[in-house]
């Protein structure tokens, strides 16, 4: 028996909400790339890490949220802990992967595609991982063209997204790069999610079992308080929020104020010129 799925249990609440959860991590992971760009004194393993992990959890936290308002009306469905665990992992590390190339190799063509390729595979394969790690008492089956084009969304997506972390640099275009990010995430995920069909082994409803947000929600927590903390961290960068031409006005300043009253060797004080007297 085919069963009867819905994507939107809970109206527009889960696609809104993931939406944000998209933003918000691809906002914070662009950010803390143009943090690693700008300033060549940085560590700029530690701001491209944490790029990548916020863009990672980003996308994650999107999915999961977006699944929450997934049903299927005759059985009831349960996740797998471990392999949702791995599917987030993937998502990290992937995203690491492509935001590392382009933070040392640059935008050129070559980076952005090798670089949005394996980003682009990773995220879609942590969509599918995810997907793995569902169950229900029935068989889920793939449009295979719709799923080729949640892929290719989803390489777009992230190449698109890399080129946008190298190339942009002020917090406006930052920002609206985050939100076309967000849509072309979110769209890669119901592209995905368009390609599902369920066949329902038993003829009554199945609710044996816990339910879906018994063991998502919790932890959906991890990566939303990582998400905050790393809001903070870019909330509070001097660089971040002054912006490359203040900071770096400002750090001139320091540095010639120091250099006036650096004391000369043999005396004490600030240096005096010969107009002094």
């Amino acid at each position: 028996m085919d069963g009867t799925v819905d994507g939107f249990r809970y109206g527009w609440v889960t696609p809104v909400a993931a939406y944000v959860m998209a933003c918000l991590g691809g906002a914070l992971g662009l950010r803390c790339i143009v943090r690693s760009l700008l300033d060549g004194q940085s560590w700029r393993p530690g701001w491209l890490a944490l790029g990548a992990a916020s863009i990672g959890c980003g996308i994650w936290t999107m999915h999961f949220v977006a699944m929450i308002g997934f049903q299927v009306e005759e059985a009831r469905i349960g996740y797998d802990a471990g392999l949702t665990v791995v599917s987030l992992v993937v998502a990290v590390v992937v995203v690491g992967i492509g935001v590392f190339i382009v933070g040392y190799r640059g935008a050129g063509a070559a980076a952005l595609c090798l670089a949005g390729g394996v980003t682009g595979l990773g995220v879609a394969a942590m969509h599918y991982l995810g997907m793995a790690a569902m169950h229900l008492d029935g068989s889920i089956r793939y449009d295979p063209f719709t799923v080729a084009l949640s892929v290719l969304i989803a390489v777009v997506a992230a190449t698109a997204a890399l080129w946008a972390a190298v190339t942009i640099r002020g917090f406006a275009t930052s920002l609206g790069a985050s939100l076309v990010m967000g849509v072309a995430v979110s769209g890669m995920h119901y592209t995905g999610m368009a390609a599902v069909s369920v066949h329902v082994h038993g003829t009554a409803p199945s609710w044996a079992g816990d339910a879906p947000t018994s063991l998502l929600l919790p932890m959906l927590i991890g990566p939303v308080i990582f998400l905050l903390l790393a809001a903070v961290v870019v909330m509070f960068d001097p660089l971040l929020v002054l912006g490359e031409g203040d900071w770096n006005r400002n750090s001139r300043t320091g540095r010639a104020v120091a250099a006036e009253e650096e004391p000369v060797a043999g005396r004490s004080g600030p240096r005096r010129s010969w107009s002094d007297g």
